[in-house]
C-alpha cells in the first residue's frame, strides 16, 4: 500500500525550512526553491502546497506563531503547572527574547515580517498585526487578574502596562541581537519591571 502523507506534518516541514533560511539569510532573500532545497523535498512539491510565495510566507508567520505559543506553554508548565499571571506574562515575555538558537531566530524573522508587513499589502491587512493583538490581550488579561488578586499594585492599568512590557520586550530582543547588551542584561530588565508591577512578588 502506498505510504499514506500527512499533509499538515509536510506544510510544517516546509515552514521550519523557511524560518530556519530566513534565519540566516533574512526573509527577503527567501525563495521556493531555497526553502525546498532546505525541506529536502522539490520545489514541484512546495508549490503544490502553497501555489505562491506570498502564501508560503503567510503561512510560515502563523507556524511562527504557533511555535511561540508552543514555547511560552511549556515554560510555564516547567515553572509549576498553570502557574500565577506573573508566570504567563513573564514566559510571553521572555520566550520573546533572543537567548538561544530558536528564539534568536523567532525575533529575527517576526522582526523582519514586521518590516515586510509595512510594504506587502496581503500581511498589513490583517494576519501580521493578529499576533501582537492577542499577545497584548492575553497580557492585559493576566495584568487584570494579577489586580483583582491583589498580586499587582493598586490602580494598575493593565492595558497600558501590556503595550508597553510588549514594545519593551521587542525593543530589548532587538538590543540583543544587534549585539548591545547580552540576553541576561535584557531579562534582568524585564524582571526589573515586572517587580515594579507586581510588587517584587517572583513568578511562581
Amino acid at each position: 500500500m502506498p505510504k499514506r502523507v500527512d499533509h499538515e506534518q509536510r506544510r510544517a516541514q516546509i515552514a521550519e525550512a523557511l524560518l530556519r533560511v530566513a534565519g540566516e539569510r533574512g526573509l527577503h532573500a527567501v525563495g521556493m526553491r531555497d526553502v525546498a532545497a532546505e525541506a529536502g523535498v522539490s520545489l514541484r512539491l512546495v508549490q503544490y502546497y502553497f501555489q505562491t510565495k506570498e502564501n508560503l510566507l503567510l503561512y510560515g508567520l502563523h507556524h511562527l506563531a504557533e511555535g511561540l505559543g508552543a514555547r511560552v506553554g511549556a515554560r510555564v508548565a516547567a515553572a509549576g503547572g498553570e502557574g500565577g499571571p506573573r508566570s504567563v506574562v513573564e514566559a510571553v515575555l521572555l520566550e520573546s527574547l533572543p537567548t538561544d538558537e530558536e528564539s534568536r531566530v523567532f525575533h529575527l524573522v517576526y522582526t523582519a515580517y514586521a518590516v515586510l508587513a509595512v510594504t506587502d499589502e496581503a500581511l498589513a491587512a490583517q494576519p501580521f498585526i493578529d499576533g501582537p493583538r492577542a499577545a497584548e490581550d492575553l497580557l492585559t488579561r493576566q495584568l487584570e487578574a494579577a489586580r483583582e488578586e491583589g498580586a499587582a499594585v493598586p490602580g494598575l492599568d493593565a492595558r497600558t502596562e501590556a503595550i508597553g512590557l510588549l514594545a519593551m520586550s521587542a525593543g530589548l530582543g532587538t538590543s540583543v541581537l544587534v549585539g548591545q547588551r547580552s540576553a541576561e542584561a535584557a531579562t534582568a530588565v524585564l524582571r526589573h519591571h515586572l517587580d515594579r508591577l507586581f510588587g517584587g512578588t517572583p513568578a511562581r
